[in-house]
C-alpha cells in the first residue's frame, strides 16, 4: 500500500465453500478462515467465496476448521489479479447512525452528515461493512473523546483512530499488525488530514507502559483473551475499553476475565449475533 500501491497484483487462492453444516452461519465459518489468514470473503448463492495469499494457503488448516465445523470446500489459485481494483468495484458508501459516512474516495461527498470519513478501501479490514467495525464506529460517535488519549488496537484502515482525532483527541495511537492494514492506515490518515495519528506495525507487546483514556480494539476473541492483560495495564483510572471481533455467545467468557482484571461492563450491542462490550475501571 502506500504510495504506488494501488496497482499491485498479488497471486491469491479463492476457497469455495458449500454445503456448510446445518445451524452453522457464514459469519461463523468467516471468523474460522480470519482466524488462519483469509482477508477477504463474497457470500454466493451455494456458499461462501474466501480469499487468501497464495503463500500463506495451508489445507491442513483448512481440515482443523472442518474437524470444529462441516463443510465442503474446493480452491484454485488466482494469478495476477488487480485486487485493489476488484475490491474497489465492490466498495459502498456506509452511513453510520445518521451521523457518519464512511465512503470510497471515488464516492460523492455527502455535506449532511457531520462526519464524512475517507477510506481507501484496499483490502484492509475496517471499512465499516462488517458489523463488528460499525459498532466500533457507533461508540466512537457516542463517546466523548475531546481531550482524550485514544488507543486503536487492530487498526485496519485506521477508520477508529481517524474518527478520534477528527472529534478532538489530545492523542491517538494505531497499532495493527498487518503490514497491509498498517500501510493503508497511513494512507487514509493522510487522506483525512489527520495526521496527528502516530500509526505502527506490531502488537501488544508494543504498548509498554503507555497510558490510555479510552482503547478501542477490534480484532478476534483468542486476541483479546489473550491481550487485555496488556490491553487494561495501559488504561487510565477512569478509563473505558470497547472491544469487539467476537460473537455474543463469547461475552460471558470475555466478561469473566474482564472482571478478573477490575473491569466492569457499561454497555453492550449485539448485530446479527456479532457483539462489542464497553467496560470500564473505576
Amino acid at each position: 500500500m502506500g504510495e504506488g500501491w494501488g496497482g499491485s497484483k498479488m497471486k491469491y487462492n479463492e476457497l469455495e465453500i458449500t454445503k456448510i453444516e446445518d445451524g452453522i452461519s457464514s459469519e461463523i465459518v468467516i471468523a474460522f478462515l480470519a482466524e488462519i489468514g483469509y482477508d477477504s470473503f463474497s457470500e454466493i448463492d451455494s456458499g461462501l467465496k474466501a480469499y487468501i495469499v497464495s503463500e500463506n494457503f495451508n489445507e491442513n488448516l483448512l481440515k482443523g476448521i472442518i474437524s470444529k465445523i462441516s463443510f465442503e470446500y474446493s480452491f484454485s489459485e488466482i494469478k495476477d489479479q488487480n485486487w485493489n481494483a476488484v475490491w474497489e468495484s465492490n466498495f459502498e458508501a456506509v452511513v453510520i447512525a445518521d451521523r457518519c459516512i464512511v465512503r470510497a474516495p471515488f464516492h460523492k461527498a455527502d455535506k449532511k452528515y457531520e462526519m464524512d470519513i475517507i477510506i481507501e478501501p484496499r483490502m484492509s479490514f475496517g471499512t465499516a461493512h462488517h458489523e463488528t467495525t460499525e459498532m466500533m464506529i457507533e461508540w466512537t460517535l457516542e463517546t466523548d473523546l475531546k481531550n482524550k488519549t485514544v488507543l486503536d488496537m487492530g487498526c485496519g484502515t485506521g477508520v477508529l483512530a481517524i474518527i478520534a482525532s477528527k472529534k478532538g483527541a489530545s492523542e491517538v495511537v494505531a497499532i495493527d499488525n498487518d503490514e497491509w492494514a498498517y500501510n493503508n492506515s497511513l494512507e487514509n490518515i493522510k487522506r483525512n488530514n489527520t495526521t496527528d495519528i502516530d500509526v505502527y506495525q506490531g502488537d501488544a507487546s508494543l504498548l509498554g507502559n503507555k497510558k490510555y483514556d479510552i482503547i478501542f480494539a477490534n480484532i478476534n476473541r483468542n486476541i483479546l483473551l489473550k491481550d487485555l492483560p496488556a490491553y487494561v495495564n495501559c488504561l487510565n483510572q477512569n478509563g473505558m475499553i470497547f472491544l469487539s471481533g467476537f460473537y455474543e455467545i463469547d461475552i460471558e467468557v470475555i466478561e469473566e476475565l474482564a472482571n478478573k482484571l477490575q473491569l466492569k461492563i457499561a454497555s453492550i450491542k449485539l448485530k446479527n449475533g456479532w457483539a462489542s462490550v464497553c467496560f470500564f475501571n473505576d
